[in-house]
C-alpha cells in the first residue's frame, strides 16, 4: 500500500468531534503535504467555524438527527438518510477517496453508509462509553474501530475488539510544556506570576453550576491568595464576580487558545468531556472533574480512570458549592508537592501521540 492520496474525514456538531478530526488532519498533512483532505459537515455544526479557518476543505451534506436506538431498520426505512448518503458518496467519488475516517456526530452516518456501499475502507474513532449513536451504526459496517481511552473496550461490548490509539490532540497542546510557558501565559491574562492559579472552564457551552460555585467562593479564594482564570462559556449568562478582590480574578466568555489557560494553571476545575480529559491528562494538569449530570454518565466514566490513577478529584454536580470549593481547593492548590504528584499521575495515564497512532491504524486498515 502506497501513501494515502485522498482522505475523507467526517465528524461534526460539537468540539468533541471536530477537534480530534482537525488534529488528525494536521497529522496527515505533516507527513504528506500533498494528501487531499476533504471534511464533511452540516450547515449548522461547529465545524463551519473551525474547519475552514484551519485551511481544510469543508463540504456540506444534509444530515439528520437519529433515534437513540440503532438497528438495521433505521438505515432501511428513511429515504432522507439515503439522500444524505448519496450526497456523501458524490463527494467520496469526486475526490477518489482511499478511506473514510469518522469521528461521530450525525454527519458521520451518511459517510459510513456511502463508504459501505462502495466497499471503501472505513475507520471509526470513538471516545465515549457508550459509543455515540452515529458511531454505533457505523460499527455495523466495519471492524476498524479505534478508541481514545484504555477503559473503553472493557466497558462496552461493541468496543471489545477496538484498538486503543488515544485521542488526536492539537500540536499546541500535545507539545505543551506548561512550566516553560507559565509566566508568559499568566502575563497574557494579567495574572501575577507569584501566586497559584485556578483555571475554571465548563466546556464550550459553560456550566452554570460551576460558574455559580466559583463566583460564590471568590472572596475566600482571593483572601487565601488564589487567583482565578474563569472561562464562563459563550452560551452562559455571566455570573457576578465580587469587585475589589485583593488578587486577580479574570473572566472570559470563551477561550480558543486553551493551551494558554492550561499553562497558566496550577489546578483546573472542569467538566469531564472526552477532549478535556484527554488534554489535561496528556499535559499532566491536576484537575477537579464535575461531570455533567444530565446524560448517560459518560463524562463520569471519562474522568474516573484518571482520578483512580491519582491524577485528579471527582465531585458530583449537586455537591459543587462555594463551601466545598473553599474546603477543597485552597489546601490543595497551596500544596505544591501534592499538585506535582497528581500532575505526574495524570501524565502517566494520558498520552500525547493519539494523532500518530490513529494515522498508523488508518494506514494498516487501508492496507488490509
Amino acid at each position: 500500500m502506497g501513501p494515502l492520496r485522498s482522505v475523507v474525514l467526517a465528524g461534526g456538531g460539537t468540539g468533541g468531534h471536530v477537534y480530534p478530526l482537525l488534529a488528525f488532519a494536521d497529522c496527515l498533512r505533516r507527513h504528506d503535504p500533498g494528501v487531499r483532505i476533504t471534511c464533511l459537515g452540516t450547515p449548522r455544526g461547529m465545524e463551519n467555524d473551525l474547519i475552514p479557518p484551519h485551511g481544510y476543505e469543508l463540504r456540506q451534506i444534509p444530515a439528520y438527527q437519529l433515534p437513540r436506538s440503532v438497528n438495521m431498520n433505521l438505515v432501511r426505512t428513511p429515504g432522507r438518510m439515503w439522500t444524505a448518503a448519496r450526497a456523501a458518496g458524490k463527494v467520496i467519488d469526486e475526490v477518489k477517496a482511499d478511506v473514510v475516517v469518522g469521528f461521530g456526530g450525525y454527519v458521520s452516518v451518511p459517510a459510513y453508509l456511502a463508504a459501505w456501499r462502495r466497499e471503501l475502507p472505513m475507520v471509526i474513532h470513538e471516545v465515549n462509553v457508550p459509543p455515540g449513536v452515529a458511531n454505533r451504526l457505523g460499527m455495523k459496517f466495519t471492524k476498524n474501530i479505534a478508541v481514545g481511552f484504555p477503559h473503553q473496550p472493557s466497558q462496552a461490548e461493541s468496543l471489545r475488539d477496538a484498538t486503543i490509539v488515544g485521542v488526536p490532540l492539537r500540536r499546541t497542546i500535545a507539545g505543551l510544556d506548561r512550566y516553560a510557558l507559565r509566566n508568559a501565559a499568566r502575563a497574557h491574562f494579567g495574572l501575577r506570576p507569584d501566586l497559584p492559579v485556578l483555571f475554571v472552564s465548563g466546556g464550550s457551552s459553560g456550566a452554570r453550576s460551576i460558574n455559580l460555585a466559583v463566583s460564590g467562593a471568590a472572596k475566600e479564594l482571593a483572601r487565601n491568595g488564589v487567583q482565578v482564570l474563569h472561562v464562563m462559556g459563550a452560551r452562559n449568562e455571566p455570573v457576578p464576580i465580587p469587585t475589589d478582590l485583593p488578587v486577580p480574578y479574570v473572566t472570559l466568555p470563551y477561550l480558543s487558545e486553551m493551551e494558554l489557560g492550561y499553562a497558566a494553571a496550577d489546578l483546573m476545575l472542569a467538566r469531564g468531556g472526552a477532549m478535556t480529559v484527554a488534554e489535561v491528562a496528556a499535559i499532566g494538569l491536576p484537575t477537579i472533574y464535575v461531570p455533567y449530570p444530565h446524560s448517560n454518565q459518560e463524562q463520569r466514566r471519562n474522568a474516573l480512570p484518571v482520578v483512580e490513577a491519582g491524577g485528579g478529584l471527582l465531585v458530583d454536580d449537586a455537591e459543587i458549592t462555594p463551601d466545598w470549593l473553599e474546603r477543597t481547593v485552597i489546601p490543595l492548590i497551596r500544596d505544591p508537592q501534592r499538585l506535582y504528584a497528581m500532575g505526574a499521575a495524570a501524565a502517566a495515564y494520558g498520552r500525547r501521540d493519539g494523532d500518530e497512532a490513529l494515522r498508523s491504524f488508518v494506514i494498516a486498515a487501508v492496507a488490509r
